[in-house]
């Protein structure tokens, strides 16, 4: 099968089962696999929203323990004697009544060829319905803070009815509001420059007690309303919609003064602090999302980033090279906000932050919130603007049942086959620190465990499992003939219907046979890699500096190429990228050559992304930014890593691919790229021009006309399911906001080249030290095949 056929294969499969693998065939030995360079890996979405998926109405046919693995189609089934042979442990077991009725011709669902994927709703019901409690900074402009009260208020009428809402204001001080008093607004006010001890915030709303609990009718087939002093403060929607939204068009400014010279006082540590406290005391492993809407940055109290004296300027990615952040220091160093995402994630809470400034609101110390528990993060200049609204709007998407698209409470769990080991997982969750005979002795990400636990779950939520192979291999493995490596995902979640599912994912790869085996290299998956290794990369810059992470990129690369590409010894023009004629036959030649092109590209370009460059990033952007890219899947994670570019032009119909290069501007053509945080249309110099003197709107310019409407089509087909809504940005050759397309482009055309070299003459220059593309490739090449690296 050619490479075409072989990345339909795998996209069949991962619109069947949501997983992309770095390599589709295993080496049969740990030996083997070293000589790999880009690890064995899977890119998982758990919830990925499939319509053939059977949902069985009954509970999973399970393995003995410790095994724990669920009946899939790669068990051996005895339809005689109702056994089936376990593929994990090889351990025989007996299947339960209900299946007493199956035969040959009648097989369990589970075992189905197709049933690579199944779901279970269980019988254990939730025990609360799910909780949305509402954290909303009042230290903002009077048209930011309307905006936003409305988008609360529209987002209760997208809430089931049974869900539990609650509310806390904060500025300089921050206030609880108890929804269950009807008399009067009434709220517990906490002092913003405390630091609140979980203790502290249940004493001071009274919780330590049992109050009365408001007169609530239990709906059969829901999850029970909680009882006790909590529920004054957390209700459900249909019980205290008028008086949330009374709260709400009722919330004023922060009446604290501010001097000119001066920020506000925004306690946002107290108030998150005292919202992880309310829910700590009776809703412990009951899903719920803490939705924090700041305005600035936390000037006051425990977890302030900058102080309120406005000519101290907040934190940059300099200062914080230069080891300057105070605040930082506090805010982090000291792990308040870590400690309360630690907080946060063992209680099964979610916490979301939405950011609506044209400044930083600190997002880099808050970020262990978010990422911690699967929350979003939404950055934006103002909660005026549609990116924000209509992102907001989107996370209560619903499906064709009417549920909320979102799961709670979720844990992942991978078993392997004895080949194989867990290395971790990148992505947004924590350890449960569970160890099997499935971990393996390195550790990659979140490692040294076979479970995650997510809180927080969606059907776009992605996630980096990380493998590696334990068997030394040997004579005897090579004379059994083709072997299976198998995994299986087991992801447990509260479904926002109120019960809990199983999500069963199980698949299996050949091993390879012996040493050189060509199944391997023609298994790469490019794509796949590029994504996986960029969040590793992605990973390191957490915590190494910015130029080791690079080099980490580079030398990886370099020994891709070295391990698979053709050439002579320090002969740079004789590398070829396919497999050396000496490990396989020149029938797989071509088969091999688009195999692993694309991926000294890929790389090429996530070197100079924003997730490992961060000149001219906020740090809020740059935790913003890697956010994102370890929420999403292979596709949309491939188009941040290499924006998409289209032109539009007269001599062909309609939109063409062109390189992401400065040769594709030209005078006459309109461009559209996507670089998944942005949309934008560029016009050339001629088409602007042409523009601008209104030709689309005279009679018989009609092709023109239509030519600039194709592009905004286009980009509103993008825009349509996006999360979070990209900046929509229209520009011109020459104008200012070109530079979000200048920067993504290869400049192969800069101030250094000129027009020479066959470029041609119209072509863009770009003002960059950057290299090009094609001078990355020819030290690649001269690297590689000097064995350097």
């Amino acid at each position: 099968m050619d490479y075409e056929g072989l990345k339909e294969q795998w996209s069949e499969i991962e619109d069947r089962d949501g997983v992309r693998l770095s390599w589709n065939t295993f080496p049969s030995s740990r030996m083997e696999a070293s000589r790999l360079v880009v690890p064995i890996g899977a890119l998982y979405t758990p919830l990925k929203e499939k319509t053939d998926t059977p949902l069985l109405q009954y509970e999973p046919v399970s393995c003995k323990a410790p095994c724990r693995a669920v009946l899939n189609p790669y068990c051996q089934l005895d339809t005689r004697a109702k056994l089936w042979i376990c593929p994990f442990c090889l351990q025989r077991n007996g299947l339960p009544a209900h299946y007493n009725d199956i035969s040959q011709d009648q097989i369990p669902p589970e075992y189905h060829p197709s049933s690579t994927t199944i779901e279970y709703r269980l019988k254990r019901p939730a025990p609360s319905p799910p909780i949305f409690l509402f954290v909303v900074d009042t230290c903002q402009e009077e048209d930011s803070l309307k905006a936003l009260k409305d988008s609360i208020i529209m987002s209760l009428s997208l809430l089931p009815p049974y869900a539990l809402v609650g509310l806390i204001t904060f500025g300089t001080m921050a206030q609880v509001h108890e929804l269950g008093y009807t008399e009067c607004a009434k709220s517990y006010v906490f002092r913003g420059s405390k630091d609140y001890t979980s203790k502290q915030v249940q004493e001071m709303l009274g919780l330590g007690q049992l109050g009365p609990r408001p007169n609530m009718q239990q709906q059969p087939g829901r999850p029970p309303m909680p009882t006790g002093a909590g529920a004054r403060f957390l209700l459900p929607v249909s019980v205290c919609e008028f008086q949330l939204t009374n709260a709400l068009e009722q919330l004023q400014r922060d009446p604290w003064p501010v001097a000119n010279d001066k920020r506000a006082l925004r306690c946002t540590g107290v108030a998150l602090s005292v919202a992880v406290g309310l829910l700590e005391t009776q809703y412990v492993n009951m899903g719920g999302r803490i939705m924090l809407f700041s305005g600035g940055p936390a000037t006051e109290g425990p977890g302030m980033v900058v102080g309120p004296e406005l000519r101290e300027p907040i934190r940059s990615h300099h200062d914080i090279d230069r080891d300057n952040i105070k605040y930082y220091k506090k805010a982090l160093k000291r792990q308040f906000y870590d400690n309360l995402a630690k907080r946060v994630s063992h209680n099964g809470h979610i916490v979301d932050i939405f950011a609506g400034c044209l400044d930083q609101v600190g997002l880099l110390e808050m970020k262990g919130l978010a990422n911690s528990t699967g929350g979003h993060m939404i950055l934006t200049d103002s909660f005026t603007s549609s990116m924000y609204k209509q992102s907001f709007a989107r996370v209560f998407n619903k499906d064709a049942d009417d549920n909320l698209l979102m799961g709670f409470n979720a844990t992942l769990e991978v078993l392997t086959t004895k080949e194989l080991k867990v290395t971790g997982l990148i992505g947004h969750a924590v350890s449960m620190n569970k160890k099997s005979g499935s971990v393996g002795e390195t550790e990659c990400g979140i490692g040294n465990t076979c479970s995650w636990k997510m809180c927080g779950i969606d059907p776009e939520a992605s996630y980096g499992i990380y493998f590696e192979i334990a068997s030394q291999g040997g004579p005897n493995q090579l004379q059994q003939g083709p072997q299976q490596g198998m995994m299986q995902f087991l992801t447990y979640y509260q479904h926002s219907a109120g019960q809990f599912h199983l999500r069963v994912t199980t698949i299996a790869r050949n091993l390879s046979g012996p040493s050189g085996d060509p199944a391997i290299a023609q298994s790469f998956d490019q794509e796949s890699a590029a994504v996986l290794m960029s969040r590793i990369a992605v990973f390191k810059a957490e915590v190494d500096d910015g130029p080791d992470v690079l080099r980490w990129v580079d030398r990886m690369l370099i020994r891709l190429c070295s391990r698979f590409a053709e050439y002579r010894k320090d002969d740079p023009s004789s590398f070829r990228f396919v497999p050396r004629r000496s490990l396989f036959t020149s029938a797989n030649l071509n088969r091999l050559e688009k195999n692993f092109t694309l991926y000294p590209q890929f790389m090429f370009h996530l070197r100079r992304s924003q997730f490992l460059q961060v000149f001219n990033n906020s740090p809020d952007e740059t935790a913003f930014y890697r956010h994102v890219l370890n929420h999403e899947d292979v596709s949309n994670s491939l188009i941040m890593i290499q924006p998409t570019l289209d032109s539009y032009g007269f001599d062909h119909e309609g939109s063409q691919p062109v390189l992401l290069d400065s040769t594709s501007i030209q005078s006459e053509t309109v461009l559209l790229l996507d670089t998944f945080f942005h949309i934008l249309i560029f016009h050339g110099e001629t088409m602007a021009e042409w523009r601008k003197a209104g030709y689309q709107d005279q009679e018989g310019y009609d092709s023109f006309r239509t030519l600039l409407e194709a592009p905004k089509e286009d980009a509103k087909d993008l825009i349509q399911d996006r999360f979070p809504l990209p900046r929509f940005i229209v520009c011109d050759a020459g104008g200012s906001q070109a530079r979000f397309l200048l920067s993504k482009l290869n400049p192969s055309t800069t101030h250094t080249t000129g027009s020479y070299g066959g470029v041609a003459q119209t072509a863009q220059t770009i003002f960059t030290d950057d290299v090009s593309l094609q001078t990355f490739m020819d030290h690649l090449m001269k690297l590689a095949v000097s064995g350097t690296g």
